[in-house]
């Protein structure tokens, strides 16, 4: 976890923030939001709103009234107490990409697999750049879909020590992972104390909530586990074509989904999602690392500080790139740099994401945590003090000398700058003698490394048991027994 204490690069005056709040009560009162949940109806009717229908039509200031109850931070407790995480003020989470149905791995793309996704989960629990594996690093195509949220979910206890997040796409799968949490962590008092799980819950933009989100959703907060409530804009095609208008859309839907968890229960952590991007307006592609998602990742944690509320940054390292190549870098980086910027508290799809996220990519995952590992370095204050001026080190080399084999820098030279782990600074004759790689081939040497290195966390045998046991009997009841010993 990194504690982010640079200053935020705020691009909002007062009167910009003034009328992006007055639009958002403006959406919310007179056009208003889908839920396709009767129990979300009601309790928003039960609350004095409008409901017409599936559409409910906000009162002015009710939004901001309910949001106003989330707490401002929290934390999650994991396996491991050491990686317990802090959401909310200057701190920042990451965690690799979540979602993608297939896999770019030794210049191959194809369907994902378990064994891939098991792959990947050692690969985060030895990185220090990322947190959480979240939820689906992988789309394992292999296992059948309605017992993948158990395979995923025991991975991740097993294969990991850290947080990681619930399945939100069915009441079956949400209650599912919030037993296997409860066996992890000592029953559901103990998780309802203090939180162990993510939930991710999309709106499907625009303003609509469908039923399985929203199933999702309402298990979580009833169990009082942290929610991400993440629209999906991709402007031109699910939020207008302008940066504000989509701000304004942005948090009318995340303010909605806060509210709704408010409503189940008072006090459940929620943190603010934002996912704006463009879309190719020549293809209907969509595009990724473009400056109007900089400039709306920007103004989303200025909006977010002014609610009181943690939020989630719309990337990570995106790209619409299909290879790991110059595309791919620098668009990851003008994303990942505008979420340290703007002072993002978590940070999905921090590395692997490829092709504008239906591709997770270990060769770029290696080189994703590279650069989240630099940027944190950077957005480390650095040290004035008598020491770091090295006075005496001018004076031991006088003038016209070098500072190789003086006393400050032998004490140093170890860990006086950051390391690359994968980027080369080797002369171009070693570079030849050493087989001319490329970045892309030095990150493929790097993954495998990565994966080397790996140590099964210790989990206490008769919780694993409990696990495997509950596993199986689910799979069996859903129609797809599985073997997990």
């Amino acid at each position: 976890m990194f504690v982010n204490r640079m200053p935020r690069f705020e691009v909002l005056s007062p009167d910009a923030l003034a009328t992006l709040d007055a639009g958002g009560e403006r959406l919310a009162t007179e056009v208003g939001v889908r839920f396709e949940h009767p129990r979300a109806l009601d309790l928003f009717r039960e609350a004095g709103q409008v409901v017409d229908g599936e559409v409910v039509r906000f009162q002015p200031g009710f939004l901001r009234e309910q949001a106003s109850k989330a707490p401002s931070e929290f934390v999650l407790r994991a396996r491991n107490r050491e990686r317990d995480l802090r959401i909310g003020g200057s701190s920042m989470i990451f965690g690799p990409a979540n979602g993608p149905p297939f896999v770019r791995v030794d210049g191959e793309r194809r369907d994902g697999t378990m064994a891939d996704v098991e792959l990947l989960l050692k690969m985060v629990q030895v990185t220090d750049a990322l947190d959480t594996p979240g939820r689906n690093i992988l789309e394992p195509n292999d296992v059948p879909l309605d017992v993948r949220h158990l395979l995923r979910a025991l991975a991740a206890s097993r294969l990991t020590d850290r947080v990681w997040s619930g399945e939100v796409s069915s009441d079956v799968a949400a209650r599912d992972c919030i037993t296997m949490a409860e066996i992890v962590h000592g029953g559901r008092d103990s998780i309802e104390r203090e939180p162990v799980l993510f939930a991710n819950v999309n709106v499907n933009s625009p303003l609509h909530f469908d039923v399985r989100m929203l199933e999702g959703l309402l298990a979580y907060a009833e169990a009082g586990q942290a929610i991400i409530v993440t629209p999906f804009l991709l402007m031109g095609a699910m939020a207008p074509v302008s940066v504000p208008a989509a701000l304004v859309q942005q948090t009318t839907e995340a303010l909605a989904g806060i509210a709704l968890v408010q409503l189940v229960r008072p006090g459940t952590p929620c943190v603010m999602g934002s996912f704006l991007s463009a879309t190719d307006m020549k293809s209907g592609s969509p595009s990724f690392g473009g400056p109007e998602s900089a400039m709306g990742l920007f103004a989303s944690g200025q909006i977010a500080r002014r609610l009181g509320l943690p939020w989630r940054s719309g990337g990570g390292t995106l790209t619409s790139s299909q290879v790991p190549d110059f595309q791919a870098g620098y668009e990851a980086f003008n994303t990942l740099n505008a979420a340290f910027l703007a002072g993002a508290n978590v940070c999905w799809q921090s590395a692997g994401w490829l092709e504008g996220g239906l591709v997770t990519s270990f060769e770029k995952f290696a080189a994703d945590c590279e650069l989240l590992d630099l940027l944190r370095h950077q957005f480390t204050p650095m040290d004035v003090d008598e020491d770091s001026l090295a006075f005496e080190a001018h004076v031991e080399v006088g003038q016209g000398g070098h500072f190789f084999g003086t006393t400050h820098t032998l004490a140093r030279f170890r860990d006086c700058f950051w390391r690359p782990t994968v980027a080369s600074t080797e002369n171009f004759e070693r570079w030849t003698r050493n087989g001319s790689n490329d970045h892309a081939a030095r990150s493929d040497a790097r993954w495998q490394a990565m994966v080397d290195s790996y140590e099964r966390p210790p989990l206490d045998d008769s919780v694993e048991e409990e696990l495997v046991e509950f596993v199986e009997r689910r799979a069996s009841e859903l129609g797809d027994p599985v073997s997990v010993r």
